[in-house]
């Protein structure tokens, strides 16, 4: 926890000047721990302190509705950038930058990238601050260098768990990708966006390797989940109820779709999406999630049936192709 800046100063500056006399904090699972010594710092203020308890798995998960019903004033969000718009209660986002030194890792991942001349740069919110220095290390070892800017997400380079909008923009211009931070899950989202090789160079570990022998293995799982829907007769569309991930147009759109075809469609809607809540409708053939497209990649062998993404489903509507889908990736922009 002490690579990262938690910003307690900036909060109790933030507190002084709004006033609230209700705090609740909410931090994803990793930072966790720290929020007990959080919660005392803020205390000092005079605010009354609320941890969340629940997960947290992105700025698209702000606990509004939490919040409203304890009666917060302010929601401090530690972890993320600021991802949604207008949110009904004022929020406050710590995206907790990491100190850690990017530079051993990414010149570990140089040997690796060594059969490809241009790469795309990409990172976590918790390491953007370092892009310049990525760039140059991997300027310096003969590279070409590009970082794309889609101009949705806060910063350029900035990947997040669902949204690949930068890596998507110069994917035609870059023969592979870098990514900068911890752990293969960015990374693998990248690859899927992309259809690109990818690389990882993680400072945490300090250490970098390839995903791509995991993207193949996701891939597959893929095209049988779709083999297995094609069979469904009866499907069940996920709408997800965390304010970044409510779409229930789109969800509407596809019940018009199937109901066109002859076929039986449900919507069901929850703030979180299990195995196990799937396990209570046992009519159900497949499904069909609009909330976040992680939770069908990055799950699937947890769930007993398909649960396709929304681009995935226009591969068994007929609408698209599985070739096409490859080409333009997994992951909407």
């Amino acid at each position: 926890m002490k690579s990262y800046d938690f910003e307690e100063d900036r909060i109790k500056q933030e507190i002084s000047r709004l006033g609230p006399k209700r705090v609740l904090l909410q931090l994803p699972e990793g930072f966790k721990p720290r929020a007990p010594t959080l919660a005392r710092a803020i205390a000092e203020t005079g605010a009354t302190v609320i941890i969340s308890a629940d997960p947290c798995y992105g700025a698209c998960d702000i606990a509004n509705s939490e919040a409203e019903v304890l009666g917060i004033n302010l929601i401090i969000h530690f972890g993320h950038a600021r991802m949604t718009k207008n949110e009904r209660i004022p929020t406050m986002y710590v995206e907790a930058r990491s100190n850690l030194s990017i530079i051993r890792a990414v010149n570990k991942s140089i040997p690796l990238m060594k059969d490809w001349l241009t790469i795309g740069l990409a990172l976590s919110i918790q390491h953007i601050q370092f892009i310049d220095k990525a760039r140059e290390t991997l300027l310096r070892a003969g590279k070409k260098v590009l970082v794309g800017n889609r101009g949705i997400l806060g910063y350029a380079g900035q990947v997040t768990g669902c949204n690949y909008s930068n890596a998507k923009c110069i994917k035609n211009e870059v023969d592979a990708f870098l990514f900068v931070g911890g752990g293969k899950f960015h990374a693998l989202g990248v690859a899927l966006a992309t259809n690109k090789p990818t690389f990882v160079a993680d400072p945490y570990e300090d250490h970098a390797y390839g995903v791509n022998q995991e993207v193949q293995k996701i891939l597959k799982q893929r095209w049988s989940c779709i083999q297995e829907a094609k069979k469904a007769k009866t499907y069940g569309i996920l709408v997800g109820l965390k304010p970044g991930q409510r779409h229930l147009d789109k969800a509407m759109e596809i019940r018009t779709e199937l109901e066109r075809k002859g076929l039986t469609a449900y919507l069901l809607a929850s703030r979180e999406i299990t195995p196990e809540i799937l396990m209570e409708f046992p009519s159900i053939d497949a499904y069909i999630n609009t909330a976040c497209p992680r939770i069908s990649l990055d799950e699937a062998q947890r769930f007993g049936k398909p649960v396709l993404t929304t681009d995935e489903f226009r591969v068994v509507s007929g609408e698209s192709s599985w070739e096409y889908l490859l080409k333009e990736g997994l992951f909407e922009e």
